[in-house]
Formats: structure tokens, C-alpha cells, sequence
């Protein structure tokens, strides 16, 4: 499930960072873009011909742009600061003028062209969704239902490590829309599996593995099941180093997924960048209520417990993480992309009732952003942030600090694991 018929721009990843900001920039200007690395860019461009390549400045760049421009191709070299925010005019001007791609690409069509490539792939066979509740499992789930309709069965694992409330939530919502769904409660399957595991990119790969072990069951009971949807994005990938990116994490269903599996994937969101899932959405009608998710990594709360996942730690982030959308949300604080709260490793002193406490710090997040690949800490009122310390070191039994997280992305992530 591609974009392969499409026009496109080439973003050539020159070794300096940038080249997601650069094919972000690109698609804003209504036009398609893939990235390379600067190795694989002449490869690439002699496989499956651009319309022109964008080159981010770096170690590897000039040898990828010199070979583009040989096959004749437009090339413009750009300096990866300079591609984040709004495109600049002389990028619009290139993709416009020189490579007569602005345009070309829309939600309308790239729905209607999946549509149709989900109905030839899948033919009269039965399809599983890896359905979270979260805005990509959500959008790839009703585009591949408008595709097959009632072939497709969507699966909720319930693991135990979702916000509060949310399970009971994602069932209600999705059977509403008619949509045929199981739900598999999972909790003491995915704690035994990282019990004891503290470094994050494991606690990733486990759980990857372990949603493709429920889901790999489940098609076995439904029977006459050869394919998998995932929810899959752009970001998801390049962030994994699968091909198109430099390792940053390993997404649990990109790095995280087994190297044998008897289904066969369908990621019809795997070209697109988040708000483009959100318009996709809106495109397929979904309400705003599923389309402004905040997002939620499929793990979930199993990388906002830094180290060791147990259950009560669990309970402290769960809490945590509540009261921090609560208060947010009350606050009416729109502009806030996504908020959360992070149960650390780290153990502080306090006082409570006179005498000395060595309790739990909790780091609570709030970015802007808008598709997750760049992002700001968001500036918070100094009585919002005030009310989330004084709740959170009252409400969760254990917590005696909260501190607030200013880092953007980059240097940082949005998530801490």
C-alpha cells in the first residue's frame, strides 16, 4: 500500500539531520516526497524517477546531489535548519516551477487510490486490524473498512498500559460505528513479558512482538485471515532507520516486529506524516473527537515508566498522566499538541506531616506541534502547571516532586523511552 503512482520529490538525507523537516516542507506545498539516504539517492531516482530532488546539507550530500544532477534531474540543496517551519520561497518555488509538482497531492485521492488497492490485494479474504483507539489505528481502520467493509475484523488489546479509562472507551466507539471488534484483555500476558526489562528499545521490541503473537491468534481463531493492518506512519518509519532514516527509536510495530510472521502487513497510512492521517480522517468522515486524538505510542504507559514496568508504578503513572490532560483540558489550552506525565527512576526527599519522605518524581510533558516530527515545549500558565503539582503530589500515593519539561524536539524526543 503505497504512494507509488504519485509524482514526487526525493529528499536526499546528506548525514546532518533535516531530511524529515525537508520532506515535510515539501508535502505543506501540496506535493509528495520520499527520503533517502545520500548513499541509495541515485539508486533510488534511477528505480522510480522524481520530479526533482531536494538535498539536505551534510557529510554525504555532495557526492548524492552531483550524480542527481549527472541523470538530470532539478536538485536543490538546502541546509536542514532552514526546511523546519513554513517552506521557504525558494523551495515553493522549485517544487512549483522547476519540478511542476505542487498540487498533486491530496487527501481525496490517496484515499480513493487506497481504497482501490485494499479491494485488489485483499480480494474475498478476511483482514485483522490492530486497532489501539489512537488517530492512526483509527483512520487506517475505517479506511480499510470503507475498502472491505465487514471482511474486516478489528482487535483491541487491552495490554495494561493505557491512560485511564481508555479501553472501556475505544470498545464503545468503534462497535458504535459498526465495526466488528474483539477485545482481548491482555494485561498479565504484556507485564510478564517485560518484567524486569529497563532499557527502553527492549521493552519496545517485546511488546511489538508480543501484539503480533495476540494478533497472529486471534486471525487463527477467525480463520481465513492472511493480512494485518497496523496504523503504521511516516515518522514511524524514518525514526526506526528502516531504510528511509537514521535510528532514533525503534517503534513497536516498525523495529519491534518479529523477522518471521505468518500475516502480511497492510500500513495504508505508511506515507503519511500525522496531520496528513488527521485530514485523511476528517476526509473519511471521522469526528473530531477520534481525529484531534492526542497521540499515545502503541506501547503506551510501558515508556512513560522509566526502567522497570510493575504494577504499581503503573497505577502512579496512570494517575499522573490524568491529571495532567485533565488540567489542561479544563484550562481550555487548545494549542497543546499532546501532554503527559512521566513516572521516573529517580527517588527524592520530601516532607509530609512533619517527617522526612523518599518518594517518586514525576516529569510532566506538554509540546506544540504539528505532525510530531519537530516540536516546542509548550509555555504553560505558571497557575496550570501549579494546580498539576499540587494534585498529582496529593492524589498519587508515593509522589513527592514534579518538575516540568522544557526540552523541544530536537535535541529531544517527545517521549522520554
Amino acid at each position: 500500500m503505497s504512494a507509488a503512482g504519485l509524482p514526487y520529490i526525493l529528499v536526499v538525507d546528506g548525514g546532518s539531520g533535516g531530511a524529515l523537516a525537508a520532506a515535510r516542507a515539501v508535502r505543506r506545498l501540496g506535493a509528495y516526497s520520499e527520503i533517502v539516504p545520500a548513499a541509495r539517492a541515485a539508486e533510488a531516482a534511477s528505480s522510480r524517477p522524481p520530479r526533482g530532488a531536494v538535498v539536505v546539507a551534510g557529510p554525504e550530500a555532495e557526492t548524492a546531489e552531483a550524480a542527481l544532477r549527472a541523470a538530470g534531474l532539478p536538485v536543490m540543496m538546502v541546509d536542514g535548519a532552514s526546511v523546519r517551519g513554513e517552506p521557504s520561497e525558494a523551495l515553493a518555488s522549485f517544487v512549483e516551477e522547476e519540478c511542476r509538482c505542487a498540487g498533486t497531492w491530496t487527501m481525496a485521492a490517496y484515499a480513493a487510490s487506497q481504497v482501490e488497492a485494499i479491494r485488489a490485494r485483499v480480494g474475498e479474504g478476511r483482514v485483522v486490524c490492530a486497532l489501539s483507539g489512537g488517530v492512526d489505528s483509527a483512520v487506517a481502520a475505517t479506511l480499510v473498512h470503507r475498502a472491505i467493509g465487514q471482511q474486516l475484523v478489528c482487535v483491541f488489546v487491552d495490554h495494561g498500559f493505557m491512560r485511564k479509562g481508555e479501553p472501556e472507551q475505544v470498545v464503545t466507539a468503534f462497535r458504535e460505528r459498526g465495526m466488528n471488534l474483539v477485545h482481548v484483555e491482555a494485561q498479565d500476558r504484556f507485564l510478564s513479558r517485560i518484567a524486569g526489562i529497563t532499557d527502553p528499545e527492549e521493552k519496545r521490541k517485546r511488546i511489538g512482538r508480543e501484539f503480533i503473537a495476540v494478533f497472529e491468534e486471534e486471525a487463527r481463531r477467525i480463520g481465513d485471515v492472511a493480512y494485518l493492518v497496523q496504523g503504521t506512519v511516516y515518522p514511524d518509519v524514518a525514526e526506526s532507520g528502516a531504510g528511509e532514516g537514521r535510528l532514533v527509536k525503534s517503534h513497536h510495530n516498525v523495529g519491534g516486529l518479529p523477522e518471521t510472521m505468518t500475516l502480511q502487513l497492510i500500513e495504508p497510512l505508511r506515507q503519511l506524516f500525522k496531520d496528513e492521517v488527521r485530514a485523511l480522517g476528517r476526509e473519511l468522515g471521522l469526528p473530531d473527537a477520534i481525529v484531534q486524538r492526542q497521540p499515545f505510542p502503541g506501547p503506551g504507559l510501558a515508556l512513560r515508566v522509566i526502567g522497570e514496568v510493575t504494577r504499581e508504578r503503573l497505577h502512579m503513572a496512570r494517575e499522573a498522566d490524568h491529571i495532567v490532560v485533565e488540567e489542561i483540558a479544563r484550562a481550555g489550552l487548545t494549542e497543546v499538541w499532546q501532554s503527559f506525565a512521566v513516572l521516573t527512576n529517580t527517588r527524592t526527599v520530601g516532607v509530609q506531616d512533619g517527617g522526612r519522605t523518599y518518594g517518586h518524581l514525576v516529569a510532566v510533558r506538554a509540546v506544540t506541534s504539528v505532525d510530531g516530527t519537530e516540536a516546542r515545549w509548550a509555555r504553560l500558565p505558571w497557575d496550570v502547571l501549579d494546580r498539576i503539582a499540587r494534585r498529582i503530589t496529593a492524589e498519587v500515593p508515593g509522589v513527592n516532586r514534579v518538575v516540568y519539561d522544557i526540552s523541544s524536539k530536537p535535541p529531544a524526543s517527545i517521549e522520554w523511552e
